[in-house]
């Protein structure tokens, strides 16, 4: 397949305003903020710092955050409050009246993440402290919009009441879809597919879930969840490779989700691949599930994702190949990536089962090996490699309404 050069416009026109909007909190400093909108920052960024750190203090929170006691005292009792966060206890220091010890309370909100791709639909409910409670998914290639939208409303009331979870602790839905998604072409995509090209994504899927509609690219969902799940610096500086039916990057730099001037930053996946023989190949012709899959069915094999690890001879032949063909395709795209934003970790997530994903890791370092590099990063498997984008849908929400948005990082008084 050869994708598509003709790249529409209508799913960055649905998402540039929920980006724009959590972009326009992205500065670390606090400059030109006037104290209404200072006191919500000061206050998502306690709450980010509770989630990041665990169990602390409020004298410890004043050292991360460079905020003052009063203030984090005021901010605390604030949170306690909203039911955000509670008191787990005190602890004895060295001298004086043990210190009240906080933490996030998990129940005090949810949100709800769904992910759209060619091949697949998934539902994940996500709690406060960023851990899944529940997460469903459903093998369909090419779904509707139609199709989507009676997934979710059959599982959701399921979802809900299986966690015991009310309607009301929902704080919204992140949706995390491919851009372009009826565009792009990939094998056996049919004509009615052509429906996601002018559809309202967030009207559609309010339908069955009415809670705010958040809709981001999956790449980029993907990135932003690992971010909430990486620790101080591993969050800093890191690429994210979003292997699933087509080939997705997400970048994330000084602690910032880079989304560039369209919105279209990361597109590794249509990067031109020279190491193809075919004409116009682009780099997802190779490295993604479905042409991945394509090898199987030519193979007259099952593109189960089960046989991608399999001990079949045959099957592993097909593997073999594909790992070494598409560390190919990618060795030029990540030369780029190491020198013109030098991140930390090259990361890989996707819908590749764990085994398959560290053998692709494998293959890229060695690859590499080929190329005298000023500063090359390690290549790693994601922290939630598989549901990467799904989780990331569900933090969405929670960037919009409590958390400190794509800044990700708290920067004043960090740690070195």
């Amino acid at each position: 397949m050869t994708a598509q050069r003709d790249r529409g416009h209508s799913h960055r026109d649905r998402v540039v305003h929920s980006a724009n909007a959590r972009s326009a909190r992205l500065s670390a400093s606090m400059s030109g903020t006037n104290l209404v909108r200072a006191g919500d920052y000061n206050q998502r960024t306690v709450l980010q710092a509770i989630r990041l750190v665990g169990e602390t203090s409020r004298v410890e929170l004043a050292t991360l955050t460079g905020l003052t006691a009063p203030t984090i005292a005021n901010i605390t009792k604030r949170l306690t409050e909203l039911g955000l966060i509670k008191l787990v206890g005190r602890r004895q220091g060295a001298r004086g009246q043990p210190a009240l010890r906080l933490s996030i309370d998990p129940d005090g909100a949810f949100a709800i993440g769904l992910n759209i791709d060619r091949d697949h639909i998934s539902l994940a409910l996500v709690d406060l402290a960023g851990r899944v409670r529940r997460l469903v998914g459903q093998e369909i290639a090419f779904a509707l919009p139609e199709d989507v939208v009676a997934f979710a409303r059959k599982r959701i009331t399921k979802l809900l009441t299986v966690e015991g979870v009310s309607r009301d602790k929902v704080l919204g839905v992140g949706v995390a879809m491919p851009d372009d998604l009826g565009r792009i072409p990939i094998p056996h995509r049919p004509a009615a597919y052509d429906a996601w090209n002018n559809i309202d994504v967030a009207a559609a899927v309010h339908e069955a879930l009415p809670w705010p509609i958040h809709v981001d690219n999956d790449a980029a969902a993907a990135a932003l969840g690992e971010a909430q799940q990486r620790p101080g610096q591993d969050a800093q500086n890191f690429f994210y490779l979003l292997i699933s039916a087509g080939l997705g990057g997400g970048p994330v730099i000084e602690g910032n989700y880079a989304r560039g001037a369209a919105l279209r930053s990361g597109e590794i996946g249509l990067m031109p691949d020279p190491s193809s023989a075919r004409p116009n190949a682009v780099v997802q012709d190779t490295v993604s599930l479905s042409a991945l899959r394509a090898r199987f069915e030519a193979a007259g094999k099952a593109d189960d994702l089960a046989n991608l690890v399999s001990d079949d001879p045959s099957c592993r032949a097909i593997v073999d190949a594909w790992v070494h063909d598409a560390a190919q395709s990618l060795a030029s795209p990540l030369v780029a990536v190491n020198c013109l934003i030098n991140p930390a970790a090259i990361l890989i997530g996707g819908r590749l089962p764990l085994p398959l994903i560290a053998r692709l890791a494998a293959a890229l370092e060695t690859a590499l090996d080929a190329f005298a590099l000023p500063s090359r990063a390690p290549i790693l498997a994601a922290l939630a490699a598989q549901d990467g984008a799904v989780i990331g849908a569900a933090m969405l929400p929670f960037l919009d309404h409590v958390l400190p948005s794509d800044a990700i990082l708290i920067q004043a008084g960090r740690r070195d």
